[in-house]
């Protein structure tokens, strides 16, 4: 069994296509009409053959229900597995992303969270090195 599809939901669809290709650097895999939404997925250019991650529509009241409260709580929708922590977060930065938490040592990581600006809070993490024996 391996992982190959999770979600964030998001308020525009549109918009957080742009955001996940044109600043985060994924790449859009699918968008296929669905009514009035799509199936929305993008990949990351390292595993363009790996789990996909789908930009799925708000409109559901529950989802949203869910996904604002995670927020309201500082949880985040998602996790990302970045090279460098403090790098990331200075591109990131610099692209005008807005952290709710800097890079943080939290021990076995080192975390950032940003605001997506589709309603969601992501992190972003790079394992600590493991201690020399």
């Amino acid at each position: 069994m391996r992982i190959t599809l999770t979600n964030v939901v998001v308020d525009d669809q549109t918009k957080a296509l742009a955001f996940y290709t044109e600043v985060l650097g994924f790449r859009k895999h699918h968008d296929v009409p669905v009514g009035e939404y799509s199936w929305l997925t993008v990949v990351s250019p390292e595993q363009p053959d790996g789990p996909e991650l789908l930009l799925e529509s708000a409109a559901h009241p529950a989802s949203k229900t869910f996904r604002d409260a995670l927020v309201a709580d500082g949880i985040p929708s998602a996790q990302f597995t970045v090279d460098d922590v403090h790098a990331e977060h200075a591109r990131l930065q610099a692209a005008g992303v807005e952290f709710t938490q800097p890079p943080t040592d939290l021990d076995t990581v080192v975390a950032a969270i940003f605001d997506d600006t589709c309603g969601n809070l992501i992190q972003i993490v790079t394992p600590a090195p493991s201690p020399e024996p």
